[in-house]
C-alpha cells in the first residue's frame, strides 16, 4: 500500500508528499477510492422551488438531473440516455415534466421513467422500457435540505456519514425562523489552476489571512470595525477553534469580529441596519434561547465536509464545492445561502457581505486563487523538492487553534487512508 504522508507523533512531523497534488495517476485513483464511495453534495432543496423545476450540473464527474417530478418529490437522475449514452437534458435550469434525447427522440419522465422510443417497433426481441429509465446514483439522501448523493450502494447512511458535522448545519439551518434557508437566485462558477485539495486546505487555513487578505483587514479597520492586535500566539484579531468531527470532516469555529447578518451588527451595515438587526437578534433569543443565540450570531464557521463540500458560515453563508478537472484545475461552483423569511433589507446586506468577501471579485477569493495558482506553478519543482511541510501546532495539547494545521491534517489522514484502498 502506497502512503502519501509521513505521520510521526513522536517526532511532531507532519509531510505530505507533493506527488499527490500534480499526478494525473492519483486522480484516476481518487475517482475510485473517494469519489466513487463518499457522499458528494448534490444540492439543496430550495433551488427546485416548483413541481417540474431541475437543474443540470456535474457531481464527481457525473452529468446529472436535479428536479422535482410532477407530484413535487426530489430525483438525482444521471443524464445520459440509455440508448447511445447522449445528454438527455442540455438546458442549464427550467421547468420540464419529460425529456427527450435530441439524438434519437427517446422522452423520459420527470421521474426518470422511459415514457416513449420512436420506432419502437422496429425492436423485434425484447424492449422492455420499464427496464430502461434514466440511472440514478446507488444512493440519494438529505440532511435538513442538503441533498447528497453515493454511487456506492453499501456506503452507510449520510446521516451516520455526516456524524457530527451535522451540529454545524444545523447551526446554519437555525438562522431561518422556520427553519428553512434558501439558495438565492444566481451563481457563481469559476475555474481554478490548481490542484481540487488545495482548496480544501485554503477553505479552513486562517493562518493564510493576515497576509493574504491583508487589503480586507485594512478595509474592515478603516470602515471602523475593531480589529484588535492578535494575542496569546494568534495571527487573528480573535480565538478562533480547529475541530475534528470525525470521517473527515472538520471545521474552524471562531469568535466573530466580522459581522453576521443574522444579529451582529458592524459600521459596514450602516446606523439604519441597527433596528432590524436588533429585531433579528430578539427574535433569535426568544426561539433558541440566549446561549444557543450568541452561538449562531457570535462565532463563524468553515465547516468542510469531506471530500468537497465547505459551508462557509462567516460574514454570510456560502455553499461551495469544487471538482477536478485534470490533476492540476478545479471549477468550483459556490452559492448563497438565506433564511426564506428575510426581508429585502436584510437579503441585500447578506448579498453584500457575500459579494464583498466570497465573491470572484471581492476581497478574498481573488487572492485566494491567485495563492493557489501560485503554488501550483510551484509544484513543478516537486520531484525536486517532494515534501510539503504541514507540522504546524502538531502536538499542542487541549484545543486547536485555527491558525495550525491540525485540520488541514485531518483531511490528509482521511484523504490517505482512503487512498490505501487502491
Amino acid at each position: 500500500m502506497r502512503s502519501y504522508i509521513v505521520d510521526d507523533p513522536v517526532k511532531k512531523r507532519f509531510l505530505l508528499d507533493r506527488e499527490a497534488l500534480v499526478s494525473e495517476a492519483v486522480l484516476k485513483d481518487e475517482m475510485a477510492c473517494i469519489f466513487s464511495k463518499c457522499w458528494i453534495y448534490v444540492g439543496h432543496s430550495s433551488e427546485l422551488k416548483k413541481p417540474n423545476d431541475f437543474v443540470t450540473r456535474r457531481v464527481a464527474g457525473r452529468p446529472i438531473i436535479f428536479n422535482r417530478d410532477m407530484r413535487g418529490d426530489i430525483h438525482c437522475l444521471f443524464n445520459t440516455c440509455r440508448h447511445r449514452a447522449a445528454i438527455v437534458c442540455t438546458e442549464r435550469e427550467g421547468s420540464r415534466r419529460s425529456f427527450r434525447c435530441i439524438y434519437h427522440g427517446w422522452a423520459y419522465r420527470n421521474d426518470g421513467a422511459l415514457g416513449g422510443v420512436p420506432g419502437e417497433e422496429a425492436y423485434a426481441g425484447e424492449l422492455d422500457k420499464s427496464e430502461l429509465g434514466l440511472r440514478r446514483p446507488a444512493r440519494f439522501e438529505s440532511y435538513r435540505d442538503f441533498w447528497f448523493m453515493n454511487l456506492d450502494a453499501n456506503a452507510p447512511s449520510l446521516l451516520d456519514y455526516l456524524g457530527k458535522a451535522t451540529e454545524y448545519l444545523d447551526l446554519v439551518v437555525d438562522q431561518s425562523p422556520s427553519g428553512q434557508m434558501q439558495v438565492v437566485t444566481g451563481v457563481q462558477e469559476y475555474d481554478v489552476a490548481g490542484n481540487w485539495k488545495l482548496m480544501v486546505e485554503n477553505s479552513v487555513d486562517d493562518y493564510h489571512l493576515p497576509t493574504t487578505h491583508s487589503t480586507w483587514l485594512n478595509y474592515m479597520a478603516n470602515s471602523g470595525v475593531k480589529i484588535e492586535r492578535p494575542t496569546e500566539g494568534r495571527v487573528l484579531p480573535t480565538k478562533g477553534l480547529a475541530i475534528d468531527l470525525g470521517n473527515g470532516h472538520f471545521t474552524t469555529d471562531n469568535v466573530n469580529f466580522r459581522g453576521r447578518p443574522v444579529a451582529a451588527w458592524i459600521p459596514i451595515y450602516g446606523e439604519d441596519a441597527k433596528p432590524e438587526m436588533a429585531e433579528i437578534r430578539r427574535e433569535l433569543v426568544e426561539r433558541v434561547g440566549p446561549d444557543r443565540a450568541n452561538r449562531i450570531a457570535d462565532t463563524n464557521r468553515n465547516l468542510v465536509i469531506f471530500p468537497n463540500l465547505v459551508i462557509n458560515d462567516g460574514s454570510s453563508v456560502t455553499i461551495r464545492t469544487f471538482f477536478p478537472d485534470g490533476a492540476g484545475k478545479m471549477h468550483v461552483t459556490a452559492w448563497a445561502l438565506g433564511p426564506i423569511e428575510e426581508t429585502e433589507s436584510a437579503r441585500a446586506r447578506r448579498l453584500d457581505a457575500f459579494l464583498t468577501f466570497y465573491g470572484p471579485g471581492g476581497f478574498a477569493t481573488p487572492d485566494d486563487v491567485e495563492a493557489l495558482e501560485l503554488v501550483q506553478q510551484g509544484l513543478a519543482n516537486w520531484e525536486d523538492d517532494r515534501w510539503s511541510e504541514m507540522s504546524r501546532g502538531m502536538g499542542r495539547e487541549g484545543e486547536q487553534l485555527n491558525s495550525d494545521e491540525h485540520h488541514l491534517r485531518i483531511f490528509w489522514r482521511k484523504w490517505n487512508q482512503m487512498m490505501e484502498s487502491v
